[in-house]
């Protein structure tokens, strides 16, 4: 990673947005070194399901119990499983789940958290896939009312694998 990256301003809240997909695993080890080199600082993982998801699970575990509560149990185990054990000690981890609209839950959640950077992955495939994927990203970006790092997935390749260490 390009060290001068995160070297602008001191970050106490970071903000990282997940659809848990493998470009979002790759971005968090972008927050994850911001959180790292800022220290006495806070990550939050933010997860947002979209409102039409939501109401499909609403009537396939009506069920089985609360969809909020199925939600939570879900993305819980997902991060137990991918993300928190990744956190370096010291690094204040927390863990939000909304429903709705993403990029208007992502900066939402960022005013009220008080979040000084954002990060968030981007896929960036082609002129489709940006159009379908890359809304979410492009209105946050647009949008958010403190800095924007959008890791692009295509940029993995080009790194080699490194650490918070």
């Amino acid at each position: 990673m390009n060290e001068s990256v995160l070297r602008v301003g001191h970050y106490r809240r970071i903000l990282f947005c997940t659809d848990f997909s493998d470009n979002a695993k790759f971005a968090f080890d972008f927050a994850i070194n911001a959180a790292v080199r800022n220290g006495d600082c806070t990550l939050t993982l933010l997860h947002v399901i979209p409102e039409p998801d939501a109401q499909f699970w609403k009537g396939y575990i009506y069920e089985v119990g609360d969809m909020d509560a199925k939600a939570r149990e879900d993305i819980d185990r997902t991060v137990d499983t991918d993300y928190r054990p990744r956190v370096p000690e010291g690094v204040t981890f927390e863990v939000e789940m909304r429903i709705g609209d993403a990029a208007r839950a992502i900066l939402d959640f960022a005013a009220q958290d008080n979040s000084d950077l954002i990060v968030i992955g981007r896929q960036g495939r082609g002129a489709i896939t940006q159009w379908l994927l890359g809304n979410v990203t492009g209105k946050v970006v647009r949008r958010a009312g403190c800095p924007v790092l959008v890791v692009p997935y295509a940029f993995k390749e080009k790194q080699p694998a490194r650490t918070a260490d």
